[in-house]
């Protein structure tokens, strides 16, 4: 009885949100659906019958989705003028109310709507734009989407090409837009989002570390740093460029890897914008956290720009909880390069061939798994090279000779093995593959570093897993950034009639 009683209630709050406006426009709608379920009951059952009934029922109620927004829209400012203020202060400048516009080319998820609002002109006329603030009130994004559309757009780019989003935009949206359009809504959603990354990313791991601080284990939990770079076709450029990226993972005190949240640049002199975004978010995390202390490991290559930011940033790096002391971070050598250099050194000695892939798998399982690995393989191949000299090149001999013996004390891969710390840059060479080589190295392309920019820092935010974090927070940024009336109280937005 009293879910009967409830069930009228909503029943009939329902009935007074749907005005007789509202009917009059969705009832064309409602009997093409009821007549299409009529034909559908009334002919014989079939595969193709039911594909065809699926699909036309999913373009009218796409059609009926697109009648309830556009309306609902188009009733959210007053109709009666004298309902409205007559002026508005927005960015510093005075508008005017003028006239009531409609909107040419606005699009939601059920496809194009026309709405109409309200216009407010500048009073000084110092070349200033008019200002429509139901546009702003809406959230329109380039005044061409709704915010539900651009989220969408925004997701789909960050997997789909150009040729692909638009395709998809036509056929489920029924948004027919030009490239044009199409980069300009990237772009502005990856302009309006980036500012909160940063802090999704933060509370992303410590998410993680307090995740890792409630399980048990009999190591440290470790947090891992790591970059790397990769080369990008640039238009107008015949050489590629060196673009890069950045990761932040959290161990668990067994070694196992609980999350990752990624950073990337678009090629840039000296990689500094990624320098600085790593080591903010290092030392925001590290600032945040609370709980037990952490094993901080370095694993990557041995590149130019990874050891430089070893010895200028992270050696020096100041810990939050001892201002007079440095952090202790270890710089491990990926175990996968420093085997390269051990099948170099096989090569070098051998000849490319069966002895030397036996010799490299050897040396590999003692780098691993022995203590002072890398000295038990370098005195084999010194002692080999004496004994029965070298078949390859000897410029191949000394370059993997010297790679191990210089970065020796960075490749105890035994003892990290036995404190669950990582030894293989995976991570971060994934990065470069699931960041940059499935979507921006695909047959034929080339980017411009703006473009290209657009689609890294939305990639970004969806690999880190905090896209819907980030969504909020913009579209909370922009609920507070509203024209404002000259009576307004301080900090209040404006109230639209209606």
């Amino acid at each position: 009885m009293l879910d009967a009683t409830r069930s009228q209630q909503c029943l009939a709050r329902l009935c007074q949100l749907i005005t007789p406006q509202l009917l009059l426009e969705l009832w064309p709608i409602v009997l093409r659906i009821a007549r299409h379920i009529h034909r559908f009951r009334n002919e014989p059952v079939s595969p193709s019958a039911t594909h065809r009934f699926e699909t036309e029922l999913a373009s009218l109620l796409c059609e009926l989705g697109r009648r309830i927004v556009q309306w609902t829209l188009n009733h959210v400012e007053a109709d009666d003028r004298a309902m409205l203020p007559r002026s508005l202060f927005w960015q510093n400048d005075h508008y005017r109310l003028k006239r009531r516009s409609p909107t040419r080319n606005v699009n939601c998820l059920f496809g194009k709507i026309r709405v109409w609002r309200w216009l407010y002109e500048p009073t000084e006329g110092l070349g200033l734009s008019s200002l429509f603030p139901l546009d702003l009130k809406l959230g329109l994004v380039c005044g061409v989407a709704t915010p539900a559309l651009a989220d969408r757009v925004a997701q789909l780019a960050v997997d789909f090409s150009q040729r692909q989003l638009l395709a998809v935009l036509r056929d489920q949206h029924q948004v027919s837009w030009g490239a044009e359009t199409l980069r300009k809504v990237t772009a502005a959603m990856a302009e309006a989002m980036s500012p909160f990354r940063h802090a999704a990313q933060v509370e992303q791991v410590l998410g993680w570390l307090r995740q890792a601080a409630e399980e048990s284990g009999p190591r440290r939990i470790v947090l891992s740093a790591g970059r790397d770079g990769i080369m990008l076709p640039i238009r107008l450029l015949k050489k590629y460029r060196e673009g890069a990226t950045a990761t932040l993972s959290v161990f668990n005190r067994r070694g196992k890897r609980l999350g990752t949240v990624y950073l990337g640049q678009m090629p840039e002199a000296g990689q500094v914008t990624l320098s600085e975004e790593l080591t903010r978010l290092i030392q925001d995390v590290l600032s945040a956290w609370e709980g037990p202390p952490l094993r901080l490991v370095y694993v990557t290559d041995a590149g130019f720009h990874p050891s430089e930011y070893f010895e200028k940033v992270l050696r020096h790096m100041p810990d939050p909880w001892h201002p007079d002391k440095y952090l202790q971070w270890e710089w491990v050598v990926d175990y996968y390069h420093a085997c390269q250099y051990i099948s170099q050194l096989g090569e070098a000695i051998f000849g490319p061939g069966r002895a030397a892939h036996a010799w490299a798998a050897k040396m590999r399982r003692w780098l691993k798994e022995k203590p002072g690995g890398v000295f038990r393989v370098l005195r084999s191949a010194g002692a080999l090279r004496s004994i029965r000299d070298l078949v390859g090149e000897e410029s191949d001999y000394d370059k993997a000779y010297d790679y191990l013996r210089g970065h020796a004390s960075s490749m105890d891969y035994c003892t990290c093995r036995r404190l669950r710390k990582p030894i293989g840059s995976g991570v971060t060479e994934a990065a470069c593959k699931i960041v940059f080589t499935q979507r921006f190295k695909r047959a034929g392309m080339k980017w411009n570093i703006a473009d290209g920019a657009s689609i890294l820092a939305l990639r970004v935010i969806a690999l880190s897993r905090i896209w819907p974090t980030v969504r909020d927070a913009t579209l909370v940024s922009n609920y507070k950034n509203h024209p404002r009336t000259p009576k307004a109280s301080h900090g209040k937005p404006l109230k639209i009639a209606a």
